[in-house]
């Protein structure tokens, strides 16, 4: 059983057992949100991280959600994508196709990846024009706040050092407000090209859900999480910033994870 409760400022929090159980879990939220998407506007936008987090999807090609969700509504998008080819190892397009988009049926024009031949800054200012267009035709819905759009669930894993998407704590993209998609050339995280959607985006979706599995994330989670003083160094940690304004946040996590949790101690 997942020990779940919803903090005041930083949503729902579930804390896992196993991988095995957060994995089940992480599957319904998806599916669920699918479903609804769908009811609602007749598509399901979702943006994507790489890394753990397409595994721990991976029972979405198993029975019965390979029968029930309707991949025919689907629109992919990444969260953050590293400017190589689409051939290559690091590349979060071949990671999310390999193992999950290719065992499903996703058309192929509802793919939304990066141009993997242009410079990072051109990649991310085509991948913008490209998002654009789609809010402009009404696939992706447009914020009512601002003029972002609003996906209806962007899935964001978390490094050890707090970094989601390809923000990384007291990089310049982390300020970036005017733009949708943001470039790096130098990520203190190998490969050091990459684009990444900004705050302004993040926040602006209906659903965020940030994944982390592992003791070694669990100091960012705890600082990520927890009511801390103000003087702490939480304050610019990039999961901390990851706030919707007039959506959902959910946080799926292992035991070792959680384990820094304030409530955590509490219930162990």
């Amino acid at each position: 059983m997942a020990l779940t409760w919803t903090h005041r400022d930083r949503g729902e929090i579930r804390v896992h057992e196993n991988l095995e159980e957060l994995s089940i879990d992480l599957v319904d939220y998806i599916a669920e949100i699918s479903e609804a998407s769908i009811k609602e506007h007749g598509a399901f936008c979702i943006a994507l991280s790489g890394g753990s987090l397409i595994s721990l999807m991976g029972k979405l090609i198993e029975q019965p959600y390979d029968k029930i969700v309707d991949w025919a509504k689907w629109y992919v998008f990444w969260a953050d994508e590293r400017v190589v080819a689409k051939s290559h190892d690091d590349s979060n397009y071949k990671l999310a196709k390999d193992n999950l988009l290719s065992k499903v049926n996703v058309f192929p024009r509802h793919i939304c990846s990066i141009n993997d031949t242009v410079s990072a800054e051109e990649a991310a200012t085509e991948y913008e024009f490209a998002i654009r267009q789609m809010v402009r035709t009404r696939t992706v819905a447009a914020s009512e706040n601002s003029d972002c759009p609003k996906f209806d669930l962007i899935l964001l894993g978390m490094g050890s050092d707090g970094h989601v998407a390809s923000l990384f704590p007291n990089h310049p993209a982390l300020e970036v407000k005017n733009d949708w998609v943001t470039f790096l050339t130098n990520s203190p995280k190998p490969p050091p090209e990459r684009i990444t959607l900004t705050f302004p985006v993040i926040n602006s979706a209906v659903n965020v859900a940030i994944v982390a599995t592992g003791e070694s994330k669990a100091s960012a989670i705890h600082l990520a999480i927890d009511d801390l003083p103000l003087q702490s160094n939480s304050v610019s940690l990039p999961a901390r910033l990851v706030n919707p304004s007039n959506g959902n946040l959910f946080w799926f996590m292992d035991k070792p994870a959680g384990s820094k949790l304030d409530r955590f101690k509490f219930s162990e």
